[in-house]
């Protein structure tokens, strides 16, 4: 079986790759010659554990090729994946073109019944517009060939993509034919034979499944944000009151910790867009709306409490900042909390040392050269007034503190993801602050 993935970006790479695994020959279309040419070479563009052995396998025994041919690539394939980028627009939209363009060029090149499916986070109706977009072209060349378009939203986590792919929870599709039906079950057959669920439905339900399922986590998120600063105002610890709540199976104990605000690609873009196509519908979705701003005011949460131990006095100060990703495990800098608490603290005057285990290089486009990059953990931490904890990172969970005592200039930990026991930081002479603690 052969199919194209368009776009070689987070989504498009890992799902390319992991269905070439399985032994379906896959062809990754980019426009970006250079990173066709490194990923031809086995140079992944991202951080993703497990990827790029994963993609050099499969380049060698030529199940995995890319190119930035569209036309010569298309012939004798079954299903095309359309995985480019959607970025929200100033309105919270999200920005379709990159995905009807690369519909309009389905349309010129294509030679055969395809399926093409949308892989892409887009909104509801998306695929009416891809649909409508190949025909148009098919029409201009004269062409009677058939087709079908599906909805096969994405539910990878950074960080744990490939077992996300490989061990789904659930293979949402959205199709409109029995024959489109047919090719899907064939594709994703590997990945069912340990009862993994596959759910079919229908189109525009699909395309609002990854929305409404996105929109819930960062529900969770912010409403678990929003308890911990109350749990400071009644001196409640939110730590506790996360174990209690979290044994009720009916909540669960996933994405109820409470830190300083969630960001990456996905929350922050898809909680806007399903906002503004509820807008579109003239319906207010309110709690979304509350969502968001709870996240929005979260990020200042922990320059707050910075400022306030400072008296409001941070010019000439020295931070030392651990973790710069969203999140563990990827280097993704996008809608970071880092970035916010960063550029917060230099507008006060403050200085800033940081470092995180893997997203340097891209804290260096974001940041440039307004901050200083150390080397490791703990060269972050010299003649610091103040330590923050953004990113909950596994080697900084058990710090040295008898190391970070000699360091320090000034002995206080601001824990932005609630790691560390406060009763054991203090023992160590520190002053520790929390989130919701």
């Amino acid at each position: 079986m052969k199919i194209a993935i368009i776009g070689t970006g987070y989504v498009g790479l890992v799902t390319g790759t992991c269905f070439s695994e399985t032994g379906v020959e896959v062809i990754g279309i980019d426009i970006d010659k250079k990173k066709i040419e490194n990923l031809n070479k086995g140079i992944i563009p991202i951080f993703e554990p497990g990827l790029e052995s994963m993609v050099k396998r499969n380049l060698e025994k030529g199940r995995l090729k890319f190119s930035t041919d569209l036309k010569d690539n298309i012939t004798d394939c079954e299903a095309i994946f359309i995985a480019v980028g959607t970025p929200p627009g100033e309105d919270g939209s999200a920005d379709l073109q990159y995905v009807i363009r690369v519909a309009r060029d389905i349309g010129r090149f294509m030679n055969n019944y395809l399926v093409v499916i949308t892989k892409s986070t887009v909104p509801i109706e998306t695929s009416k517009k891809v649909k409508n977009a190949i025909r148009e072209e098919l029409d201009k060349r004269g062409a009677s060939l058939n087709f079908d378009v599906a909805s096969n939203p994405e539910f990878l986590k950074e960080g744990s993509a490939i077992n996300d792919f490989l061990k789904p929870d659930r293979i949402v599709i959205g199709i409109e034919s029995e024959k489109a039906e047919k090719i899907m079950k064939r594709l994703y057959k590997p990945f069912l034979l340990n009862g993994h669920p596959l759910i079919f439905m229908d189109i525009p339900s699909a395309e609002m499944t990854k929305y409404a399922a996105n929109s819930m986590l960062a529900t969770k998120i912010s409403f678990m944000n929003d308890i911990a600063n109350l749990c400071e105002l009644v001196g409640a610890d939110i730590d506790s009151v996360r174990r209690g709540i979290g044994s009720d199976p009916r909540i669960g104990d996933k994405f109820i910790y409470a830190g300083a605000g969630y960001g990456g690609s996905c929350f922050p873009k898809d909680v806007k867009a399903l906002i503004k196509t509820a807008s579109d519908y003239n319906y207010s979705l309110s709690i979304l709306k509350a969502v968001e701003q709870v996240n929005n005011n979260q990020k200042n949460v922990v320059f707050d409490k910075i400022n306030k131990h400072f008296k409001g006095v941070l010019k000439n100060k020295i931070f030392g900042i651990w973790g710069l990703a969203f999140k563990p495990n990827t280097d993704d800098m996008r809608e970071a909390p880092s970035t916010v608490i960063i550029e917060k603290l230099i507008q006060q005057g403050a200085k800033i040392i940081a470092y995180d285990p893997v997203a340097m290089n891209e804290a260096k486009r974001h940041l440039g050269e307004k901050i200083t990059y150390a080397k490791d953990m703990y060269e972050a931490a010299i003649d610091i007034d103040g330590l923050v904890l953004i990113t909950e990172w596994n080697e900084f969970r058990v710090p040295n503190y008898k190391i970070l005592s000699k360091l320090m200039n000034t002995k206080v930990i601001f824990d932005g993801r609630n790691i560390y026991d406060p009763e054991e930081v203090r023992e160590y002479g520190f002053t520790y602050y929390g989130i919701g603690r």
